[in-house]
């Protein structure tokens, strides 16, 4: 065994190990598939054992790297823990959902203002499930959403911090009967096919939300859409199929569509910061201070009068 060994060999284990592909471990770690391999080989030299059965097809690991893996990463948090601690801290990856909306926008913006001597780094999700995922693998550190939409054993490896009731809305083609408007009563919406992401599988949590909200009132829940990546493919398959969006009021706006709050009762969609129990970092103390800052400037955590969330997500949010 090598009396020492550099974290940048574990670390480059680690990453393959989790995506079970070079080229894509390469890309999270901004480096050449070359050097990847090459630390990986140095990594199982060093150790005596192989880590990995590499064919054309596919990556696994072995026995003694499935042995490794959980050390490894201890290790890693360990390295990171002490990097905080000395005000050395590698860069807080944050998931903002999507390009546009205010929310974690907000929040991460004021974060930085906070903590000027430390990296925060923005990512795109798109969807707190998919997130979860990603957050618990040590591929992201903090994300935004609807905790309580969450499956329990996701949950259970997470903390979360209430940040917004924000209330929601409907993206209606711009020539749809209720776009004249200022407000659209969910009344209005029966005999309607709303689009609320089902199928998707980064963010069922949301489709879970849209299903309560529709249920008895005469909203159907539109059919999964093809998975669009990307602001052009979105808007070029909800052009396509016409049916109106389930969103927030912060949306972002869509070609040849308004957008519309939802009113009586004005429905709730409850956005918490969520981050990896044991997460050590000094960019996530500033994240979750700035998060609690905006929410009280803004009032973002008073419910309307009125308003309607699911008993799941007011005991979430600790709200009634």
């Amino acid at each position: 065994m090598p009396a020492s060994m550099e974290p940048r060999l574990l670390r480059a284990f680690v990453t393959v190990a989790e995506e079970l592909h070079f080229t894509r471990a390469a890309m999270r770690l901004y480096v050449a598939q070359q050097a990847l391999s090459r630390d990986v080989r140095r990594l199982e030299r060093e150790l005596g054992s192989e880590l990995f059965v590499r064919t054309t097809r596919q990556v696994t690991l072995t026995a003694d790297g499935e042995r490794l893996l959980p050390y490894a990463r201890a290790v890693l948090q360990a390295q990171d823990d002490l990097l905080a601690a000395a005000g050395q801290a590698r860069p807080l990856l944050v998931d903002l959902n999507s390009p546009g909306l205010k929310t974690p926008r907000r929040v991460l913006y004021r974060a930085r203002e906070l903590t000027p001597g430390h990296e925060l780094m923005a990512r795109y999700e798109s969807g707190l499930t998919w997130a979860a995922g990603e957050l618990l693998a040590g591929r992201l550190d903090a994300s935004f959403g609807r905790f309580a939409g969450l499956a329990p054993a996701l949950r259970a490896g997470l903390g979360h911090q209430p940040v917004r009731l924000e209330p929601m809305a409907i993206v209606l083609p711009e020539d749809h009967p209720l776009a004249a408007r200022v407000e659209v009563p969910l009344a209005a919406l029966a005999g309607e096919t709303v689009y609320a992401g089902a199928g998707n599988p980064r963010t069922p949590e949301w489709t879970d939300l849209a299903r309560q909200l529709f249920d008895g009132r005469g909203i159907a829940l539109a059919p999964p859409a093809p998975l669009a990546v990307g602001d052009e493919e979105f808007q070029r398959i909800m052009a396509r199929t016409r049916h109106p969006i389930l969103a927030v009021v912060d949306f972002p706006p869509l070609p040849s569509t308004v957008l519309r709050p939802l009113v009586d009762p004005v429905p709730l969609s409850p956005v918490s910061l969520v981050w990896r129990k044991g997460l050590v970092h000094p960019a996530l103390d500033a994240l979750r201070r700035a998060a609690a800052d905006v929410a009280e400037e803004e009032g973002w955590l008073r419910a309307p009068h009125g308003g309607w969330i699911p008993a799941s997500d007011a005991r979430a949010m600790e709200c009634r």
